[in-house]
């Protein structure tokens, strides 16, 4: 399968630098019953039905982008947090030639510190956190939000890169599907009858690597850690069993209830990794509906979606997206896909 089947023409001016004023204010693009709608995100209400399960990822982005100096030398380094866990933490590094095994970064004048404990490839090292009281209060003082590459503009406020329902930290980029929602809209949803669940995937690296072959068969996914409980669980096999739609916010949530379901042949309480890739020619099993953003092309992400949609479809709905000046990728306009293309 040719990468260049992803491809698309985006000005550079859709891609959207800075959030909408209103979170439930972008727009929304609909794609239901064979027709393509024009909406705001506000809308969205009208699109479902009572007892359909609405599924969240509640992960946490941390303010995972520090910036310091090697303590031997002075020379400026810059660390993106991808990983955490007992103050040990894997970490795409700039400037990674001068920062060796034994190498200590400090970060606002000592107040926290990485030793380097191993060397990993393109541009990766494993550091140990030294510090003075509660991890995340320190990382939220010196750190900045990791926005992708593609954004120019500062964040003023950085809980607008932070879903309203965010709970569990551990994510080096947001699962922005869920950026549009606000607190006001998920009530309205809950007052139709919509049950809200719940899941966790942190979001990784992955997030910002480009597709690099030319056919996609030989891509490698990358791995992000997955949480579901067994409340969950349970409100979403009563859900299947009882024939009710499950809609998915995001690619993350997509991709955890798919490999659970892939794996399982139902929902449970577990924890994993997941390396799913998903793209034309896969047979969703747990999804019903997907709420999403405008991906780039070539991702595995506009991928994902053409699996889902279908190939023709995805690729005349993204024509009309930039035709109709949709706003693309983080904080960029969204669309429902309310039905599913069969394989």
């Amino acid at each position: 399968m040719d990468i260049n089947m992803f491809d698309f023409d985006l000005p550079e001016e859709l891609i959207a630098q800075t959030p909408s004023k209103n979170r439930s204010e972008s727009r929304l693009l609909v794609m239901h019953d064979d027709k393509i709608l024009d909406q705001h995100f506000y809308d969205i209400v009208d699109y479902f039905n009572s007892g359909d399960i609405l599924v969240l990822n509640n992960t946490r982005v941390l303010a995972a982008r520090l910036f310091g100096t090697k303590e031997e030398t002075g020379a400026h380094v810059e660390v993106l947090i991808l990983k955490v866990q007992d103050d040990v933490a894997e970490c795409l590094v700039g400037n990674a030639k001068v920062v060796k095994v034994g190498t200590v970064v400090s970060f606002g004048d000592g107040r926290l510190k990485a030793k380097c404990l191993a060397v990993k490839e393109e541009g990766i090292r494993m550091f140990e956190f030294i510090y003075e009281g509660i991890f995340l209060e320190v990382l939220d003082e010196l750190g900045e939000m990791p926005l992708p590459p593609y954004i120019h503009e500062k964040l003023e406020d950085k809980e607008r890169y932070q879903t309203v329902y965010s709970k569990v930290d551990g994510s080096a980029a947001a699962p922005t599907a869920g950026l549009h929602f606000t607190n006001d809209l998920l009530k309205a949803l809950k007052s139709k009858g919509v049950e809200i669940a719940e899941i966790t995937l942190h979001v990784g690296l992955g997030t910002f690597r480009p597709v690099k072959v030319d056919n996609v068969f030989d891509h490698k996914m990358h791995s992000e850690h997955y949480m579901m409980s067994q409340e969950t669980a349970d409100v979403l096999n009563k859900a299947k069993v009882e024939n009710r739609r499950i809609v998915a916010v995001g690619t993350t949530s997509v991709r955890t209830l798919e490999t659970i379901y892939t794996e399982y042949c139902e929902f449970r309480a577990c924890e994993g990794n997941s390396e799913i890739f998903i793209y034309p020619g896969y047979e969703f099993k747990a999804v019903d509906a997907i709420i999403t953003n405008f991906h780039l092309p070539k991702s595995t992400l506009i991928m994902l979606v053409s699996a889902f949609a279908g190939y023709e479809e995805t690729m005349d709905v993204y024509k009309h997206a930039v035709e109709s000046s949709y706003r693309f990728f983080s904080f960029g306009d969204s669309m429902f896909i309310t039905t599913k293309k069969s394989v």
